[in-house]
């Protein structure tokens, strides 16, 4: 099916909420809106969602029956539709839940009817694709120092180049609100101010957050707040959520650079990442913090595979010591993502500049050895 004959069925016995889907798919040419005006309990018979490109479901997150009703929609839809959840209210349980059954998005209401707008364009096209759909790409630090800005800024324009060849978006989200340094490295303003966005960011919309972003010369464009290095990160993972849910809205791809330290919101981040890298150095002590790392996540995250990959390796040794890739292949058996090359004085010569790396050299080896596994590594 391609985006120029697809369905939309929107599920609410609000009648505002269904005016308002309407109203925002008003001038999309070709799109088909059928609307069901019943609550989610109410519904017996899914013949409606069978031509669907997109289910749209109106719930009550408070609600367990409306919880029941919305598995057992997901249960008999096996996966075989997008499916996005509206709803007054949810907890960062109900949240991490939503990603566990595979909801495609979620939204808070009330909606904006050009938020709503976006994130039906974004999923439609992502269903009627040629596979190449987007996704939230996650790297976590193993220790400090190991360079993860550097990679997942690297992940960006790479993902960049790849997503826009065939008119896809890019964003890359700094969480590291007490030391990031994406906008430094990349010579842009932070503008992120998660005080004006409300305790649980309900006033973030699509407007805010475009005011909010900063965007680089190469295209890519950036999520990032002022570091705060004496403050310790206070936001609830309410306002982390509202803010991810909006940017995965507005952009196709997400590639998120992580904090160090492990905040309150980290489960609901890793747990909607579609991909998640751990990032260390070749030295004994950053794989045993590799190590620690993936056990930790895969612990309390449920159903993800973190990989690890090993910047800065090292693949001459003049002098017969150091770690080998045997032993780096041993200490990480069966997550090893792959590994980076060390190219110490290309990497400064780029973050003084603010450029991508390939804007220093063209081909080098770090950008070769991440984009394989980037997209090597993909799902």
């Amino acid at each position: 099916m391609t985006v120029e004959s697809s369905k939309i069925v929107l599920l609410s016995p609000d009648q505002a909420v269904r005016d308002s889907l309407r109203a925002a798919m008003r001038s999309v040419e070709r799109i088909e809106i059928s609307t069901l005006g019943m609550n989610v309990t109410e519904l017996t018979d899914y013949s409606a969602f069978d031509d669907a490109a997109l289910v749209i479901l109106d719930i009550d997150g408070r609600k367990r029956d409306h919880l029941l009703a919305l598995q057992k929609i997901m249960i008999w839809l096996r996966g075989q539709k997008n499916v996005v959840v509206l709803t007054d209210s949810f907890d960062d349980a109900v949240g991490r839940w939503f990603l566990q059954i595979r909801v495609s998005d979620f939204l808070r209401k009330p909606i904006r009817p050009e938020e709503l707008r976006t994130v039906c364009l974004k999923t439609v096209r992502g269903a009627s694709s040629d596979g190449q759909g987007g996704e939230i790409i996650t790297f976590v630090p193993a220790a400090g120092g190991v360079g993860n800005t550097t990679i997942a800024i690297e992940a960006a324009m790479q993902t960049m180049k790849s997503a826009g060849a065939v008119g896809r978006t890019t964003c890359l989200v700094d969480l590291d609100f007490a030391g990031g340094s994406c906008a430094e490295y990349l010579d842009l303003e932070p503008r992120l101010e998660l005080g004006e966005i409300g305790p649980e960011g309900e006033r973030l919309d699509i407007q805010l957050l475009e005011v909010m972003s900063s965007k680089h010369a190469s295209g890519l464009s950036l999520i990032a707040a002022p570091a705060r290095p004496c403050e310790p990160s206070q936001f609830s993972p309410q306002v982390i959520a509202r803010l991810l849910d909006t940017v995965s809205g507005c952009f196709d791809n997400v590639i998120i650079d992580m904090p160090r330290y492990w905040t309150p919101w980290f489960d609901s981040v890793l747990g909607g990442s579609d991909r998640i890298f751990v990032v260390t150095d070749m030295t004994v002590p950053g794989l045993r913090a590799a190590r620690r790392a993936i056990a930790k996540i895969a612990a309390r995250i449920e159903g993800v595979a973190p990989r690890v990959i090993v910047n800065r390796a090292s693949r001459n040794f003049l002098f017969g010591g150091g770690l080998r890739n045997a032993d780096v292949e041993r200490a990480l058996t069966n997550t090893l993502a792959g590994s980076v090359a060390n190219n110490y004085q290309l990497v400064r010569e780029a973050i003084d500049r603010g450029v991508p790396l390939a804007a220093v050299k063209e081909g080098n080896k770090i950008s070769a050895d991440l984009k394989r596994i980037i997209f090597s590594n993909a799902a």
